[in-house]
């Protein structure tokens, strides 16, 4: 079940994979009656697809739009010791995208390191 903006109580549908996501799809029939309808989806129908994690999406944007500071906080205290050694490591970026290959990448970097060591 999802709650549309509008505080309607939408039925699960169905579920397709879309590339590497999985979008599920959520149905109701009081689609004819709902004014914000034009917000939630332009189909004919009432219907609304997500994706399957889009609520965390959701939550993490409430947390910064809640506190602003809170993104720039992390870069300057989370992010640059892990700019720094890879740095120092001889590299300026990771050469590969999406998380299990750049952890791939980081731990062959910090291999190579210790091996040189």
């Amino acid at each position: 079940m999802y709650r549309c903006p509008a505080g309607e109580l939408l039925a699960y549908w169905l579920t397709s994979v879309d590339g590497e996501r999985t979008i599920r799809r959520y149905v109701t029939k009081a689609w004819g009656s709902c004014l914000l309808k034009a917000r939630c989806t332009t189909a004919k129908n009432r219907v609304i697809s997500r994706w399957e994690h889009e609520n965390v999406m959701e939550d993490a944007q409430r947390r910064l739009d809640a506190g602003p500071q809170a993104r720039r906080r992390r870069c300057e205290t989370v992010e640059h010791p892990f700019v720094t050694l890879k740095m120092r490591m001889g590299a300026t970026h990771f050469l590969t995208k999406r998380l299990p290959k750049v952890a791939t990448e980081m731990a062959l970097h910090v291999l190579s390191t210790i091996s040189r060591a």
